[in-house]
């Protein structure tokens, strides 16, 4: 009548929940030690007198106790119905008490509610005395449940786990509620959880590989009851899971890779449906262009069109570059299977793609006639941009006369169109602007080959001096117009100096009160004019413009009076200090004054070229806004910029006669909502690789990573502007939300125009992201600013308050109050 845990018994006998523990035993499970008692051991007024001489032998067999006691009866953790909460079970018992607890958990086998719950489910109503399992009681330091699929949205490729610290009879009694985590049942990822829980990544990873063990023994869904003592996992229980399921997905071994290691520069954070796909649709149109100019044949193009539509990918409402398309573009350029290492260098990103992934992907190293080849389509490549290059300035000026000939109709008119006619606006303006983006597309390409080539080329012939030296003509130019901004800014602020009521008004955002200082009042109007469309996130089709709101350029203003910095003079050096490098060798000083000219143009083209692609937006931002206030006025939408949640093609479409669907509040209601669950959540790794289906990046990891706390006083990155400061961090990572107090170091993931109010207060400027051609660097260098860009972990490893060293020159980042 009592039977060891380790010895197979039959349901009937034993029990379901002892029956099935002890085929896990004989697989391989680790059960903490145990024993049941039959039925046929009680009597109604406890146990047998037999039953009673032997049970202390058993119980020194399994442990010194405190013991578990529970019910095992025949039907219960069956697959129809579990008896869950049926039955009593007793912990913490001692040795001598078990005996007496082992006949309270018999009795319960006869309660009405265990009568009620049996006749409801037709399984007759008798008595269903259970056998009783006594089992050591394990000391644990967490426990909890296990569900190999997830009962409630019944998907099959998730895991559900809910843990407390201690013993799980709390949680399955349902007094607390414990810790919750969703585990991706491929891969044992954390999907959602808590930063700090009860269990460890190690602890998820142990539970996740035995309840996948278990339903493969047990061959179904599993409910597992678990607990940890010290470091090793015990399994308590498993029963089939009995609520409905859903199919399991068949297996997809495609893979995907989602990267925004580069992208969130343009497009930090939540990106709405209107922004992405405008965007998404620019890339697919735009690209082609590269390719035909670096001499692509245009029935390979045609052939790559799935690859053009999928360059992006959004990501919980984040924008991804999809690497593999990327690579299968870059791949088809000439010169790459001669030189692939190189030209994968192009994608520029954080880390390369898996090697294996590449390998198929990449045509196999030319040699023999097709290498002959190759270097004949890179000879005419390279004659191409050569010609390219020669006549780049006449494309330069051809391309700002056709961009002002597709935004020349002014905002005012924009304003009084309606539906239908802005949409012929937009379709004009994308007729004659995306297909013919050669300007931009050119000189990006020669810029990344100029400024590299020329930084490495004086750097060999002259060291760190020539480095020195080529970031002072590189990013210290006056004429480059990401730094006017920084330059007006300063004015203005000279001019309101002093003037302590003036600042105030310009710290309260009283645009109107302005009229008072006409002078100001023009020439912050002139700024708007110019750069209304430079706003924090500019290529955001939802960012809030400074014509909409000049609030942060009068704040930025303000600060610059406080700072009493003078505005930078840009004015001929006495000394040539490319004569005083390369005195006594005239041929080099030569070629190095040529190169430096040149890599210098094409820095400043690009990023005067890169402001034409804000007006663009900014073109495109005011035509769907347009359309948005239409849309509400038609009653379409309950708000105007509800139109920000739809995609070009439904707003299109919904004018001009395609669109599939007439009902589109509910849709941008919907988005909006998914918009705003995805906010609440921390954001996605940089990189994602999506096994299958694309849609199952939908359900990658959010949970915040791990503070980055490894003790390091010191970190390197890229020295973009001399310097050295000592001052308190200020980590900022909303500069719409966010300020920085005078002297205070600026410390961010990136930064774009749209923060120029932060530095004007700042003292110096540390970035995460970045390279010497950024934003961070180019303002920096105008305002004088110390500034190092890439320095990784920058905003996990520096606290706002903590005082650190930047060494602008150096490019280190050192905490003093280590």
């Amino acid at each position: 009548m009592i039977v060891n845990g380790s010895e197979g018994a039959e349901a009937a006998e034993i029990g379901g929940k002892a029956a099935t523990l002890a085929a896990l035993v004989q697989d391989g499970f680790d059960v903490p030690p145990f024993f049941t008692i039959t039925p046929a051991a009680f009597t109604r007024t406890g146990l047998r007198a037999e039953v009673r001489k032997g049970l202390a032998g058993h119980l020194k067999d399994i442990g010194p106790g405190p013991f578990a006691v529970r019910s095992s009866a025949r039907e219960e953790d069956g697959a129809e119905h579990s008896h869950a909460g049926q039955f009593l079970s007793l912990l913490d018992v001692a040795a001598d008490d078990v005996p007496k607890a082992a006949y309270r958990v018999w009795k319960s086998g006869g309660t009405e509610t265990l009568r009620a719950y049996r006749a409801e489910r037709g399984l007759g109503s008798d008595d269903h005395a259970p056998a009783v399992l006594v089992q050591r009681l394990v000391k644990a330091r967490a426990a909890g449940v296990a569900f190999s699929a997830d009962p409630v949205s019944g998907r099959r490729d998730r895991m559900v786990v809910s843990a407390v610290a201690g013993l799980g009879d709390r949680l399955v009694g349902g007094e607390t509620d414990g810790d919750d985590y969703l585990l991706d049942r491929r891969s044992g990822a954390l999907l959602e959880g808590p930063k700090d829980g009860v269990l460890s990544q190690a602890d998820l990873g142990a539970l996740s590989a035995m309840v996948a063990r278990i339903e493969a023994a047990r061959g179904a869904p599993q409910d597992v009851e678990w607990a940890f003592e010290g470091e090793r996992l015990f399994l308590l229980q498993a029963r089939p899971i009995t609520t409905p399921l859903r199919t399991a997905p068949l297996d997809d071994p495609k893979i995907t890779i989602f990267d925004n290691s580069n992208i969130i520069e343009s497009y930090p954070g939540l990106v709405s449906p209107l922004t992405y796909s405008f965007a998404q649709y620019v890339y697919a149109r735009v690209y082609p262009v590269l390719m035909r100019l670096l001499g692509v044949r245009e029935d390979v193009i045609r052939a790559q069109g799935t690859a053009f539509e999928n360059l992006l990918g959004r990501i919980d409402c984040r924008v991804y570059y999809n690497l593999i398309n990327w690579y299968r573009l870059i791949a088809l350029l000439p010169g790459f299977s001669l030189n692939r290492a190189h030209m994968e260098t192009m994608m520029g990103v954080s880390e390369p793609l898996p090697a294996e992934i590449a390998d198929a992907l990449a045509p196999k190293p030319a040699k023999g006639w097709a290498a002959v080849w190759e270097y004949t389509r890179i000879g005419r490549t390279g004659l191409g941009l050569v010609r390219e290059a020669v006549r780049l300035p006449r494309t330069i000026r051809a391309f700002h006369k056709r961009l002002d000939r597709a935004l020349e109709v002014k905002p005012a008119d924009i304003d009084a169109m309606p539906l239908t006619a802005l949409a012929a606006e937009y379709r004009r303006v994308e007729g004659e602007l995306l297909d013919r983006w050669d300007a931009p597309l050119v000189n990006d390409l020669l810029c990344m080959m100029m400024f590299g080539a020329s930084r490495k080329l004086i750097e060999r012939w002259v060291g760190q001096a020539g480095l020195e030296l080529h970031n002072d003509v590189m990013i210290g130019q006056g004429d480059i117009v990401s730094a006017e901004p920084a330059r007006r800014i300063t004015h203005m602020g000279a001019r309101a100096a002093g003037e302590e009521g003036l600042i105030e008004v310009l710290e309260a955002g009283d645009l109107a009160a302005l009229r008072q200082h006409p002078e100001l009042e023009r020439e912050v109007a002139d700024y708007i004019a110019k750069f209304g469309d430079r706003c924090t996130q500019e290529l955001k089709l939802e960012s809030i413009t400074l014509e909409e709101d000049p609030r942060p350029l009068l704040a930025a203003i303000a600060a610059a009076a406080r700072s009493g910095r003078k505005p930078a003079h840009h004015e001929e050096q006495e000394t040539d200090p490319v004569a005083a490098l390369f005195a006594g060798r005239p041929f080099r000083r030569f070629i190095a004054r040529r190169v430096l000219a040149m890599a210098k143009a094409r820095v400043r083209d690009r990023e005067n070229l890169r402001f034409e692609r804000t007006r663009v937006f900014g073109h495109a931002r005011r035509l769907f806004l347009a359309m948005g206030w239409q849309f509400h006025a038609h009653g379409v939408l309950e708000d105007a910029r509800d139109v920000l949640y739809l995609t070009v093609p439904e707003v299109l479409g919904a004018i001009e006669g395609f669109g599939t669907s007439t009902d589109l509040a509910p849709l941008a209601a919907a988005r909006k909502a998914e918009m705003a669950r995805a906010e609440k959540r921390p954001d996605p790794p940089e990189r994602l690789t999506i096994k299958g289906a694309a849609i199952n990046a939908a359900d990658v990891p959010t949970a915040s990573p791990e503070k980055d706390d490894d003790g390091e006083e010191v970190r390197t990155g890229t020295a973009c502007c001399a310097g050295l400061v000592q001052a308190s961090a200020r980590v900022v990572r909303d500069p719409r939300t966010q300020s920085v107090k005078q002297g205070e170091v600026l410390v961010a993931r990136f930064t774009d125009p749209g923060w120029i109010a932060l530095f004007a207060n700042a003292s110096a400027i540390v970035v995460e992201r970045g390279s010497l051609l950024s934003h961070s660097a180019i303002v920096a260098r105008e305002l004088g600013l110390p500034c190092v860009v890439g320095v990784r972990g920058a905003t996990e490893w520096l606290t706002s308050g903590e005082r650190i060293e930047v060494d602008g020159a150096a490019g280190t980042v050192r905490k003093l109050d280590a």
